[in-house]
């Protein structure tokens, strides 16, 4: 029998005072697609940097192909047969598909590289994957997916052995996914060990062979895709049964806090009216490009709209003016938490004293101490994984940069939290918390505008559905009669006939109503 391809046992590894990893252990043989899942901050990252040469491991076993390992860096990795497929990979964009791929080993001499030959096992290798990208063409503009397909070229160029997709499919449309699992499958079935981390499971259960779960940086269990479900597996990721993702609680539902009329935007949405009570959670859905973000964009005053009005309870809030916005009372928590939420170099308590950090200074100064001061109960509020306040943002997983955000402008004591795609991103154990939370919160009188490409999302935790079709509210609909079908038919219907947008990931949803991690 042949040699697994990679095989890690009892693999463990300390930042510091932080244990990443205990006890981790991962076996992957030749012909296989084996996904790692487990809750953010699980240790998954790490466990994966170590075989990709970004960190070495304290303790445990690590070889690759019955070979001993030990990379010291990422060349160390590549040259012994390591490739990992980032869900956005860096390319150098002014140089040309085929230059990327054999950057460093163009076919040739010293003095002058053989370009047409160059060209030609470009060609061959994406005809061999069975895609049609033009070898010549330079790589800037190319889309996330075939920047990915380009590191797998790479990848078989260099005959890699195990390939590593991490996240792969998170900016991926359906197309693009079901192109990206072919390729997959035929690097499966010649033999080489690929290791698929994702926290969707119908992904999972669509591509793998193989699972395993990791919790708190060790391994838990590793089970065949035939012989596991969904629940099982959630069961071992958060080491108890989540019998309630969306744990909802009534809220008393006070007076009108937000009040949105006829806000316009030409070519984003148009005569756009609505309004968000004390204690009440308004979930915005719609397709994917519908408008959604671009209204809560307006009315934060992040952009601007040429007629309507947003009043925060009964007073105008300023057009286009977010500083105006944040004094009125009104929170905003964007869809992209790393690159618009986070200074992600800055520590924890720095981000969540962010927004009031003007209030916090002393003649000019702010100090450690006084951010720390500020920062510090909301982040034991919210569970922050982080031994320090002083932590980077970078370092810590996507569930623990979601709490970070959020205790960064809870801190501000808003009237209004308007909350974009909350979970995104997230695992199964901390989407139930951030649900928790936002029941909690409305439950203290909060409003809540919250955005959510994930139809069970929406329908599990809003009180009423606002349905967004090309720009416009096409429905209002109250809790107790929101439906898949009824929330599907106002998303793509506007003025009585079918909309011409392509099903998101809230169509998905609605279709197959799947819990995803």
């Amino acid at each position: 029998m042949a040699a697994a391809t990679l095989v890690l046992e009892d693999v463990s590894k300390s930042f510091g005072a932080v244990r990443a990893l205990r006890s981790a252990s991962l076996t992957v043989q030749p012909g296989s697609i084996h996904a790692l899942v487990g809750e953010n901050g699980a240790g998954k990252s790490t466990l994966i940097k170590i075989v990709a040469g970004v960190h070495r491991r304290d303790g445990g076993v690590f070889e690759l192909n019955g070979e001993a390992a030990d990379f010291s860096s990422t060349a160390e990795s590549k040259a012994a047969g390591v490739a990992v497929i980032y869900q956005e990979p860096t390319l150098f964009p002014d140089l040309d598909v085929s230059e990327n791929i054999f950057m460093g080993r163009q076919p040739g001499s010293t003095l002058r590289i053989d370009k047409q030959r160059m060209y030609a096992e470009a060609a061959a290798l994406f005809e061999r994957l069975g895609v049609a990208i033009d070898p010549r063409r330079p790589a800037k503009g190319l889309s996330i997916a075939d920047q990915q397909i380009l590191e797998i070229a790479k990848a078989i160029s260099l005959d890699a052995s195990l390939l590593i997709m991490d996240e792969p499919t998170a900016a991926l449309s359906g197309v693009e996914v079901e192109r990206l699992f072919t390729v997959a499958r035929q690097l499966r079935d010649e033999g080489r060990g690929i290791v698929f981390i994702s926290h969707r499971f119908e992904e999972v259960f669509d591509l793998c062979d193989t699972v395993s779960v990791m919790r708190d940086g060790e391994y838990v269990s590793t089970e065949t895709i035939a012989e596991t479900s969904v629940e099982a597996i959630v069961a071992k990721m958060v080491g108890r049964e989540v019998a309630e993702l969306f744990p909802k609680t009534p809220a008393e539902i006070g007076d009108v806090v937000l009040d949105v009329q006829g806000l316009t935007s030409p070519g984003q949405f148009r005569d756009v009216t609505f309004q968000v009570r004390a204690g009440e959670i308004v979930g915005l859905a719609g397709l994917v490009g519908a408008g959604r973000s671009e209204i809560a964009r307006a009315v934060f005053g992040v952009d601007g709209y040429s007629a309507g009005r947003v009043s925060l309870n009964g007073a105008a809030v300023a057009k286009q003016n977010p500083r105006s916005a944040i004094s009125a009372g009104i929170a905003f928590i964007p869809e992209d938490r790393r690159k618009q939420g986070l200074v992600t170099e800055g520590s924890v308590a720095r981000n969540v004293a962010g927004v009031i950090r003007t209030g916090l200074s002393r003649l000019g100064v702010l100090t450690s101490r006084a951010e720390n001061r500020a920062a510090g109960p909301w982040a034991a509020k919210l569970e922050v994984k982080t031994s320090a306040l002083d932590m980077r943002a970078a370092t810590m997983s996507g569930g623990n940069q979601q709490k970070v955000v959020i205790a960064k402008w809870l801190v501000t004591q808003p009237k209004l939290l308007i909350i974009d795609e909350p979970t995104r991103g997230i695992d199964v154990g901390t989407k139930s918390e951030v649900h928790r939370l936002l029941s909690d919160l409305a439950g203290q009188g909060m409003a809540i505008l919250m955005i959510s490409s994930e139809l069970p999302e929406v329908l599990g935790m809003a009180d009423r559905v606002l349905v967004v079709c090309e720009g416009r509210i096409t429905a209002d609909i109250a809790r107790d009669e929101a439906t898949p079908e009824n929330v599907m038919h106002a998303a793509t219907h506007r003025d009585g006939h079918v909309a011409g947008a392509t099903h998101s990931a809230a169509a998905g949803s609605a279709d197959s109503q799947e819990v995803t991690a």
